[in-house]
């Protein structure tokens, strides 16, 4: 195996890695040394003459040049990363798969004191006091450090911490891989690779549950959820589940009656929770079931989806639709734990892989330029379900990417109720998108496929009012264009289309707030003229549409 040492500057990293390779007569790596090795300079130096870009370029080569993972049971290697090594997502997909990652942990106190008497200068830190920075660099790495393996508090001496990490390493089965794990203000946050069921399990733990009561969908149960509940079942969990419709059939009220029924026969109680296995139309039903049910239980959010691990899943938003407009009727309600798996979406259709980019140029249109190069880069891929985008951890990326800024805004504002750069500003290519949604009566038209048509109205809207550069417009078009997303036009009047934008729920004192494309971001405008939204609606429409 190879065992991976993570943590803070002044974690001790270097000298336990050394002493444990000694140990098991193993090589010792020491990612830093060989970044000087690799650029003939000394790390401050590459921070002072080049910048931080150039030297996180070279730990993403070294880290790239160990190779694929040791599997057999005996140390191969010990690797000794720099403390940011591991905020990059995909250097985490390479040092956490398949590998016993060790996360050295301390108290920012201690590491500082440490960090006053090494004679290493650590770039982030000199100049600085070194316990606030050690405190911020702590509050900004937490969630890359949690999931590593297994956790140590790296403080002690030398000889207690290193017992610990051989502890470690005889109880090391290779788990299933986490990337992310993050507690925030609207709730835990996971991803990773085969981890749906082990987490679920703790999630129900923390939260004291009897047994797991799972509700789902036919085809997401067939897909994820009865392996889901085999593995429940196996590790001792009393295990229930209630089905409902199948994708936005799901989203009506009676539905919800129905389900709320079987909860009630079941016996659940408002301190159990329920977990919710599908994709966004399931995760939406089942939020809304747990929002309204005994006036609101805890739930688990468990997207097998790509746009609901990257969009619809985060954000507390449940809810059902109603003849005149979608969501119309719900509540906003966070579930405890959001479980993103990206090893369910392998099953996934390809239509729905494709659709679901759409959400994902969105929040690169946001101002993500590493999400922007990413999807340029890998998006057909993804869409086309090319195993090598999972392999190569572009799959998982996209996920982190878009998701965490989607967490990240929903903190800051969760009931969109900030300024023009809250939560507002996830609804970039949504007024339009909702109301071609609405028009193809929520079942022709995929709701990421939707956001792509929204996508292209917002640039020409933005155009239009000149704050939308073109240049930015066409970069987003021609992602649109690659990824063979809102490429058609579309069949619907636009008196119908139009008709569906009056009861977009982003109105405020009777005008609708835009949210348009700028250079590097958004703008958010509710002096759009009703010609210039006409004029963009009718540029996605086919011409000659019945009225």
């Amino acid at each position: 195996m190879d065992v991976i040492l993570v943590g803070l500057p002044g974690s001790g990293k270097s000298a336990v890695g050394r002493r444990l390779a000694q140990r098991h007569q193993a090589p010792f790596i020491d990612l830093d040394e060989r970044i000087e090795s690799r650029a003939g300079r000394r790390i401050p130096e590459i921070f002072a003459e080049e910048s931080e870009a150039v030297f996180r370029a070279h730990e993403r080569a070294a880290i790239a040049e160990l190779g694929p993972p040791d599997r057999e049971p005996a140390v191969a290697r010990v690797v000794a990363t720099g403390g940011g090594a591991v905020v990059d997502p995909r250097n985490r997909w390479a040092l956490y798969r398949d590998r016993l990652a060790v996360w050295l942990d301390g108290r920012p106190e201690v590491l500082a004191q440490r960090l006053r008497r090494s004679p290493n200068v650590r770039p982030l830190i000199v100049g600085r006091d070194p316990v606030f920075a050690v405190r911020e660099l702590a509050a900004k790495r937490e969630r890359y450090y949690s999931a590593a393996t297994v956790r140590i508090n790296g403080v002690p001496e030398i000889h207690g911490v290193l017992e610990a990490v051989e502890a470690a390493i005889s109880a090391w089965r290779n788990p299933p891989t986490r990337l992310l794990d993050a507690e925030t203000a609207i709730g835990r946050y996971v991803l990773g690779e085969g981890i749906a069921a082990t987490e679920i399990g703790a999630a129900l733990r923390r939260l004291e549950a009897g047994r797991a009561v799972l509700v789902s969908e036919p085809g997401a149960w067939v897909a994820a959820g009865s392996g889901i509940a085999a593995t429940l079942a196996a590790d001792g969990w009393p295990v229930e589940h209630v089905l409902l419709p199948q994708g936005e059939d799901a989203k009506r009220l009676a539905v919800v009656e129905e389900a709320a029924r079987a909860l009630a026969r079941l016996h659940v109680e408002r301190s159990e929770p329920i977990v919710a296995i599908g994709g966004g139309a399931l995760g939406d039903a089942a939020g809304f079931l747990a929002a309204t049910y005994l006036r609101g239980i805890p739930f688990i959010q468990v997207p097998t989806t790509l746009v609901a691990q990257i969009d619809s899943a985060i954000g507390g938003k449940t809810g059902v639709d109603l003849p005149e407009g979608k969501n119309l009727v719900g509540a906003f309600h966070q579930p405890a734990t959001i479980v993103l798996d990206v090893a369910v979406l392998g099953s996934l259709p390809d239509r729905q892989r494709r659709a679901a980019l759409g959400e994902a140029v969105k929040m690169a249109a946001l101002g993500d330029e590493r999400l922007f190069e990413l999807l340029e880069r890998d998006g057909t891929g993804i869409a086309a379900g090319d195993e090598a985008t999972l392999e190569s951890g572009a799959l998982a990326e996209v996920v982190e990417r878009s998701g965490w800024a989607k967490v990240e805004v929903v903190v800051a504002d969760e009931r969109e109720r900030g300024p023009a750069d809250g939560r507002i500003r996830l609804n970039l290519g949504h007024s339009l998108g909702h109301a071609f949604e609405a028009a193809a009566g929520f079942g022709d038209l995929l709701h990421g496929e939707a956001v792509g048509y929204g996508l292209r109205a917002a640039c020409a809207i933005g155009e239009a009012l000149g704050v939308t550069p073109p240049e930015r417009a066409r970069r987003i078009g021609a992602l649109l264009d690659r990824l063979g997303l809102a490429t058609s036009p579309l069949p619907y009047a636009v008196g119908t289309v139009l008709g569906h934008l009056a009861a977009d729920k982003k109105h405020a004192a009777g005008r609708l707030r835009w949210v348009l494309p700028t250079a590097d971001g958004v703008v958010v405008r509710a002096d759009v003229p009703a010609d210039v939204v006409e004029r963009a609606a009718t540029g996605q429409l086919a011409t000659g549409s019945p009225a």
